[in-house]
């Protein structure tokens, strides 16, 4: 079975060399998405609560363009900048997730500068 890219208008592009979505069989993995507003190109705010729900929209929009939704999603991975941000982000994804939960982590590293979150998930889908 071959190796499919997914991308979709309502993600940002690509800064470098990779898909926004990869699609082989019944696995999706989305790349890691930021808080960047597609339409305007810049973050969608300064707090990383603000970042955090355009960074679950920008994973939901690759999702959808491959016919999938966050029901099919068994893994999210959640990069932080700060530890202090970890409670703020908790919020936002405690609105935004529902059961039965998928699994998650959460590590902190370095991100381009303006950048306080980055997500990504692995779908598999029926």
């Amino acid at each position: 079975m071959a190796k499919v890219a997914i991308s979709t208008e309502n993600a940002p592009k690509p800064v470098a060399a990779y898909s926004p979505g990869s699609r082989k069989g019944n696995i999706l993995q989305v790349a890691g998405q930021v808080g960047i507003d597609p339409k305007t190109g810049k973050e969608a705010g300064a707090t990383v609560g603000e970042q955090a729900r355009q960074a679950f929209a920008n994973v939901s929009a690759v999702l959808e363009a491959a016919g999938s939704s966050f029901d099919d999603v068994v893994m999210v991975r959640v990069y932080l900048t700060d530890t202090d941000h970890f409670a703020e982000f908790n919020e936002v994804y405690n609105q935004l997730a529902q059961e039965p939960y998928p699994a998650r982590t959460t590590v902190y590293v370095g991100l381009p500068a303006g950048h306080l979150v980055e997500i990504d998930a692995l779908a598999v889908l029926d």
